[in-house]
């Protein structure tokens, strides 16, 4: 196949991309010029790179990736190790598990800031299935990225190291989110439960961490429903920090 041969949608060319990684590491031909063309588009397209396997990412030709890949013995075990490293990006290509929260908020946080908010968003999003830990993990990390950029924007001292609820309360003070800057029963119920969730994912998260750290299991093992949770809630208050940012300076 010539590069004149690649396919035109996004999907097709991830089938591409795994196939002819395939074919390299279980003895087949090693296609050079077709790997670093289809690797090129894809690191090209920041919200596609950040849910390319980790060894696209890294390895700029075969013959790198076959440090990495040829330590996995047995041909079906490679291919196994393919199949799992491309399902984050297969399945955002194939829309499964994709929600309409994911669209609305994937759009707010694009605006907002593409490379960074938005990078950690799409992360989230592709590890909701294969990694609900790790989903959790960006789901924390992008509110607190949301969090301090909102600040930055506004020119608020910080400490850049302090935890995700002080980070949110000191947001929710500036942007008039916090519950005790309202007298409306309804307003404050629902400011309050962003404030629980903040606090949920902080504790959460710091739950899962010192679980890893002691080198004990975890006592309840997050699923992927554990984990779209998180993430989607995650998700609506992040677009819903950045949309009254953007309302209020917008003033």
């Amino acid at each position: 196949m010539t590069f004149y041969d690649m396919p035109d949608s996004w999907l097709e060319r991830a089938r591409l991309l795994e196939n002819v990684m395939r074919e390299s590491c279980t003895g087949g031909e090693r296609d050079e010029p077709m790997y670093s063309a289809l690797r090129s588009e894809f690191m090209q397209e920041d919200q596609l790179r950040a849910l390319l396997p980790e060894m696209v990412r890294t390895n700029r030709t075969l013959a790198s990736l076959w440090g990495e890949l040829g330590k996995i013995a047995g041909y079906k075990v490679r291919r196994k190790h393919l199949n799992d490293a491309f399902t984050p990006i297969i399945d955002h290509l194939e829309g499964a598990n994709r929600a309409p929260l994911d669209v609305v908020a994937g759009d707010a946080l694009a605006t907002f800031d593409s490379d960074g908010v938005h990078a950690v968003w799409t992360k989230a999003l592709a590890r909701r299935t294969a990694d609900p830990e790790g989903a959790i993990t960006m789901a924390r990390t992008l509110l607190e990225t949301v969090c301090k950029r909102v600040l930055d924007e506004r020119n608020e001292i910080y400490d850049d190291r302090a935890d995700l609820p002080d980070l949110y309360k000191a947001v929710a003070t500036l942007l008039n989110l916090a519950p005790d800057q309202h007298t409306e029963a309804p307003i404050k119920a629902i400011l309050g439960s962003a404030m629980n969730l903040v606090n949920g994912l902080g504790t959460l998260r710091n739950r899962l961490s010192d679980s890893h750290g002691r080198g004990g299991r975890i006592p309840v093992k997050p699923s992927q429903r554990h984990a779209s949770l998180a993430v989607n809630m995650a998700g609506a208050l992040a677009a819903f920090i950045v949309e009254t940012h953007q309302e209020k300076a917008a003033a």
